[in-house]
């Protein structure tokens, strides 16, 4: 099993910035891929940045030259710096691992966009 816990989320102001956290235990060295994803109500889940299995970043189109994702060097922690953010960035974000079991989530953090 590998768990996931986030934080970070909140409510800011337009223009402003957040920083979330995703921290991963257990069976760490069973992760291939670490993402964010988010999800508003009435609406599918989506990808908002990830890092694939050789390292390389992949971002949604609204989000590039906003977002940027990073991670520690053991790999165990995945964050993601937003900037910038607007009323359309609001939504609850998800950190995902794909593991040589599968998939894992997170809780879920809130982020409000907000004035």
């Amino acid at each position: 099993q590998v768990q996931l816990v986030e934080s970070g989320g909140g409510l800011v102001q337009p223009g402003g910035s957040l920083r979330l956290s995703c921290a991963a235990s257990g069976s760490i060295f069973r992760i291939r891929t670490m993402a964010w994803y988010r999800q508003t109500p009435g609406k599918e889940r989506e990808l908002v940045a990830r890092f694939t299995s050789d390292g390389s970043t992949n971002y949604a189109d609204s989000v590039k030259g906003r977002f940027t994702i990073s991670r520690d060097s053991a790999k165990t922690t995945v964050y993601l710096q937003m900037n910038s953010l607007n009323p359309e960035d609001t939504a609850i974000y998800y950190c995902h691992v794909l593991t040589t079991w599968g998939p894992f989530w997170g809780q879920g953090t809130q982020v409000s966009v907000s004035s």
